[in-house]
């Protein structure tokens, strides 16, 4: 389950940070050199904490904000897998008869539609030409085929439609008991990067005996073509499910002064705001203090302004 469209991304702020803050430069209120005393005099004290970023600046600095909100976090059993073609919308295409072949029209990595021409083969036998044709919309992925061959009865080509793929995923004996068909299952590249959620549709009835592990199958979409059969990925396997009604993400959470830190959207800028924490599943984290529903936090790239926070301690420092 996705996070309640509340977190949906927030990529420009002007709403929520204040008018004083789009025209000042990047600061730490109490480590200013001047730039806006005069608007500091106007609103009475600030918290030296709290920094006032224009939206040049935030869109420079690839701040992204979301809005506090709840959010399914879950329980997982990590585990490892690969990825592998969907046999069932993978084909070999043969000639239908013995024959040299006289023309091809596909390499690897053309797309092809169902019915297209892929070679056109002389039979031996009659010597009159006749056309071998895709028996599925998608990609060569393999040609097994040259012009003036004989089609010697093989493989000519493999098609596959690659907008769904298989992830083999190895479970050993301790944890099969926790699988079942129609668990959701999420996957992960780290390397490209990409996140996708998938379902198991098989468990193997037999083991591998060299890994001493069980082939759990899961479905996984693929309409951008991310996950690339032969490919390793991580995988969670959902074992339990919770809705929270307070959740942030768990990249937005800093530690500063051994306290966890999330920064706020404020009228005078992004401020620092200790919280108490509760569950999380490594995208989600469960909030039990610190923070209100609705409250704009930021999460992409929350470490620059802990960068920040830090300049400005030293510079009190001196």
């Amino acid at each position: 389950m996705q996070m309640n469209t509340t977190h949906s991304r927030l990529r420009w702020l002007p709403l929520i940070l204040s008018a004083v803050a789009l025209y000042c430069p990047i600061y730490l209120a109490g480590a200013a050199t001047g730039h806006c005393d005069q608007h500091e005099g106007e609103a009475g004290h600030k918290d030296d904490s709290v920094m006032a970023l224009s939206a040049q600046q935030i869109s420079r600095a690839g701040i992204e904000l979301e809005k506090v909100g709840p959010a399914s976090i879950r329980q997982t059993l990590p585990l490892y897998g690969k990825i592998v073609a969907n046999d069932e919308r993978e084909h070999t295409v043969s000639a239908r008869f013995p024959g040299v072949i006289r023309q091809l029209g596909k390499r690897v990595g053309d797309q092809v539609a169902l019915g297209e021409t892929l070679a056109i083969i002389e039979s031996n036998e009659s010597l009159k030409p006749y056309r071998v044709v895709a028996s599925l919309s998608g990609i060569v992925a393999e040609r097994h085929a040259n012009v003036g061959e004989q089609t010697s009865g093989g493989t000519l080509f493999v098609i596959g439609d690659y907008s769904t793929v298989w992830v083999d995923i190895a479970v050993f004996p301790g944890d099969l008991a926790k699988v079942q068909v129609g668990q959701q299952v999420r996957v992960v590249n780290g390397d490209v990067p990409a996140v996708g959620e998938g379902r198991v549709i098989s468990v193997s009835p037999v083991g591998r005996s060299a890994s001493q592990t069980t082939i759990v199958r899961a479905l996984l979409e693929n309409p951008d073509r991310l996950w690339v059969p032969g490919y390793f990925v991580s995988a969670q396997l959902v074992l339990s499910e919770a809705i929270v009604p307070i959740a942030i993400r768990e990249e937005a959470v800093q530690l500063v002064a051994g306290q966890s830190v999330v920064f706020v959207a404020t009228d005078d800028g992004l401020e620092p705001r200790p919280v108490t924490l509760g569950r999380g599943d490594g995208v989600f984290r469960e909030v039990l203090a610190g923070l209100a529903p609705q409250e704009a936090y930021v999460t992409s790239n929350s470490f620059t302004l802990k960068s920040e926070l830090g300049k400005g301690d030293a510079d009190h420092g001196h």
